[in-house]
């Protein structure tokens, strides 16, 4: 990178469109409900990643398989208002544009995702060689994900890894950074985690950390991170919020690890600040709508 340039981050993933149904309550069968609102925004892992590090001021494009339809018009839309590069959202007529409903139960803070069939994991077939100095990817497109990550082998990459699938366990061997979800590490070490039991984490870890090689952060959900730092393994807990909307929650997360382990943030650093942008934005309706400014996660009081 050019000494004065912003730093060029691509993300390679899946794009959906989310409409968001807020609700007190969740709904019970055969009453009629009318609603006073409903959101709707582009949605997806490594897609609302982008969206965050293009709103922090980042250098970001986006790499993703759309359909042709109205769908995909509002989601290239939002990703050219916060100025990311959308010469990658490929437009297919072969498929729709993936879309999801989502049921907001404010009460609780939990969501129900009514989501459509995505379309096949494929390469995308326009030429994607890219310069980056970061990579998020989510396991969608592998293919793709693959070339920009060998063709960019001094970027620092992370991987969004939500569901253990052959993708996401290839592609996890390949970058600095395999971010897993409790679900994803509970069936790659064939064990229901408990975040009180140290022991059970850690040895969960060592089998992460020995198949991939790399940096491994499990996520354990309202209950923070598990990593090693400086030799020591150590969870780094989450802050309590009232949820009212968890929807995107664990992409955001992904996002601002990206930013913040970009900037040379320490590690510890890195996932305490993810974390607060995390909690901050369940406390908001609508996955990109919540999104935090930057200025506000590093000025938030409530310091783990």
């Amino acid at each position: 990178m050019i000494e004065g340039e912003r730093m060029k981050v691509v993300c390679i993933g899946h794009s959906t469109y989310d409409i968001t149904l807020p609700m007190n309550e969740y709904p019970t069968e055969n009453i009629k409900y009318r609603l006073d609102r409903h959101i709707e925004c582009g949605g997806g892992p490594a897609s609302n990643g982008a969206y965050l590090l293009a709103k922090w001021g980042m250098d970001t494009t986006i790499m993703s398989v759309l359909g042709e339809d109205y769908y995909a018009d509002k989601i290239i839309e939002s990703f050219e208002q916060i100025g990311a590069n959308t010469k990658y959202l490929e437009k297919r007529s072969d498929h729709a544009t993936s879309s999801s409903y989502i049921i907001a139960n404010m009460g609780n803070g939990s969501r129900t995702v009514l989501t459509s069939k995505k379309p096949p994991k494929r390469k995308l077939q326009m030429d994607t060689s890219v310069d980056a100095d970061l990579i998020l990817i989510d396991g969608e497109h592998p293919e793709t994900a693959l070339q920009v990550l060998l063709e960019n082998k001094d970027a620092i990459s992370v991987i969004d890894a939500g569901r253990l699938n052959p993708d996401t366990k290839m592609l996890g061997k390949l970058v600095t950074y395999l971010v897993c979800s409790k679900d994803f590490a509970e069936e790659f070490c064939d064990t229901k985690l408990d975040y009180k039991n140290h022991e059970q984490l850690v040895n969960c870890h060592k089998q992460l950390q020995e198949y991939s090689k790399t940096n491994v952060i499990i996520t354990l959900e309202s209950h923070g991170s598990f990593t090693i730092i400086d030799g020591e393994y150590e969870r780094i807990p989450s802050i309590t919020v009232k949820a009212v909307d968890s929807t995107g929650a664990g992409d955001i997360f992904h996002g601002a690890f990206t930013y913040f382990i970009g900037n040379n943030y320490p590690l510890r650093d890195a996932i305490r600040y993810s974390s607060i942008t995390a909690a901050i934005s369940v406390t908001r309706i609508g996955a990109r709508y919540s999104i935090p400014e930057l200025k506000e996660v590093l000025e938030y009081d409530d310091v783990i």
